[in-house]
């Protein structure tokens, strides 16, 4: 990570969408032993509990895609390992499809003239939440029912989200940059693992989409866009 080798004196609060022993910049969740600390909002750790939530929008489904960006192989590593199993524990085809540019976007969607999936799963990545508005808009033309890492998606037509609230993960990471500032060791202060997650749901796409969206989802959704 480009952050943590730039210095090993200054602190640094992190945000991380992944287990950060894995990714390198702590010794340990409980002790991080260094200069960084800060939170893990666990996009990724998520996606197996993501798909189930799919699932339950579209049960008849049998083919999937899972968009991943190769150039975060990190994140693409855990989608890969997290969301296969899931996968083929409910008995889904998977086919994975690797976009790290705009148009590499656009050539992923493409192909689904050629090989329709049921449903799609929307790896994470932060390249992808900067083009939000070209997935929702691709998945929306193509009338593919879509899961997303966060409420961003949902919010402008996204079909579902499942993720921890971003806003709570930031108000943790400032909490701890004022008491790194005010004295505290990076060394001594664990990790956060996000602890608040949300389930959003875009009812209107799913009219669109002709789903019907099941009691028993409505019934722990955070938020229902209608």
């Amino acid at each position: 990570m480009w952050h943590k080798s730039a210095t090993a004196t200054i602190p640094i609060v992190f945000v991380v969408s992944d287990d950060p022993v894995r990714l390198g910049l702590v010794a340990s969740v409980a002790r991080p032993g260094g200069n960084l600390t800060g939170i893990n909002f666990l996009s990724a750790e998520l996606a197996a509990k993501r798909l189930e939530l799919l699932r339950g929008l579209v049960p008849g489904a049998k083919r999937m895609a899972l968009l991943v960006n190769p150039a975060d192989a990190t994140n693409t590593e855990t989608m890969l390992r997290e969301v296969g199993p899931a996968a083929r524990a409910i008995g889904w085809q998977m086919r994975v499809l690797n976009a790290d540019t705009s148009d590499a976007i656009d050539a992923a969607f493409a192909s689904f003239e050629r090989e329709r999936p049921d449903a799609l799963f929307v790896g994470s990545s932060a390249f992808y939440t900067s083009r939000r508005v070209q997935l929702v808009q691709l998945t929306a033309r193509h009338a593919v029912p879509a899961a997303y890492v966060g409420r961003q998606f949902t919010e402008i037509g996204g079909l579902m989200s499942y993720g921890a609230n971003l806003t709570d993960a930031w108000r943790q990471a400032g909490l701890y940059t004022g008491r790194v500032i005010k004295g505290a060791k990076a060394a001594d202060l664990p990790v956060v693992q996000a602890s608040k997650f949300e389930l959003v749901i875009n009812a209107h796409t799913a009219k669109m989409l002709g789903l019907t969206v099941p009691p028993t989802l409505l019934s722990v959704a955070d938020e229902v866009i209608q």
